[in-house]
């Protein structure tokens, strides 16, 4: 009909425009959802290559805690065990709609990534935890970008320097939550991350002594040296 009627066309468009300004509707805005879900609001904490976070303190908002998406990534925990039956959550980020979280269960150091509430979990396990003290964490290598712009790549969970699974993962690009649900370590403040826990899932039979998280290029045995360096100190 537009080729049939090109002047009836053109004046549609007028009336459309005419309309558009009148109501307040421009200027248009073209960007697509995934583009509008990842723009950054302005904060007053400076982005950082590296944060540390302690046991049990308030739940951080998104807008102020590391910001993993779109980029590589290394989570590391102190841990102390002193109870073979220890479990509960070490950090959590994000919901049953997508987020991340390593946890204990089972006597078993477990990462998982959940992408958008999509199942099945990307579950990564570590051999059976026997009391001591323990450099916990894991390392996700982003390899390239998927069709909808998500991260494509590689995780592997380390205890101590050893690691004990791998396998590839992807990490949405959008953010974890729009509301509520801030970064938690040793407990888990809202919805769980992963259907692996219960929340609030506290961490119980031994102590998280500190949780870091870096985006920056450095290795994960070079930041595990220096966490156990830290760890001698007590």
């Amino acid at each position: 009909m537009a080729k049939e009627n090109p002047q009836k066309l053109q004046s549609l468009i007028k009336v459309w425009y005419e309309e558009a300004e009148k109501n307040r509707a421009l200027p248009l805005d073209d960007r697509t959802a995934t583009e509008m879900l990842c723009v950054e609001r302005p904060t007053e904490e400076a982005p950082r290559e590296r944060y540390i976070y302690y046991a049990d303190a308030s739940p951080i908002p998104e807008s102020c805690a590391v910001n993993v998406r779109g980029r590589s990534y290394k989570i590391l925990a102190d841990v102390e065990i002193t109870d073979p039956d220890c479990s509960g959550v070490i950090f959590a980020h994000g919901s049953r709609f997508g987020g991340h979280a390593p946890f204990v269960k089972d006597k078993k150091l477990y990462y998982v990534y959940n992408f958008l509430g999509i199942k099945p979990e990307q579950t990564f396990v570590s051999g059976e935890l026997k009391p001591g003290k323990y450099t916990l964490g894991m390392e996700f290598t982003r390899e390239k970008a998927g069709p909808n712009h998500e991260s494509l790549g590689k995780t592997k969970l380390y205890v101590n320097d050893t690691i004990v699974a791998e396998g590839p993962m992807r990490a949405q690009v959008g953010k974890f939550t729009l509301s509520g649900d801030g970064l938690c370590v040793g407990y888990d403040s809202g919805d769980a991350v992963s259907a692996g826990y219960t929340s609030p899932g506290r961490f119980t039979g031994g102590v998280i002594k500190v949780v870091g998280v870096t985006v920056e290029k450095g290795q994960y045995l070079d930041l595990e040296r220096l966490a156990a360096a830290a760890m001698a100190v007590d």
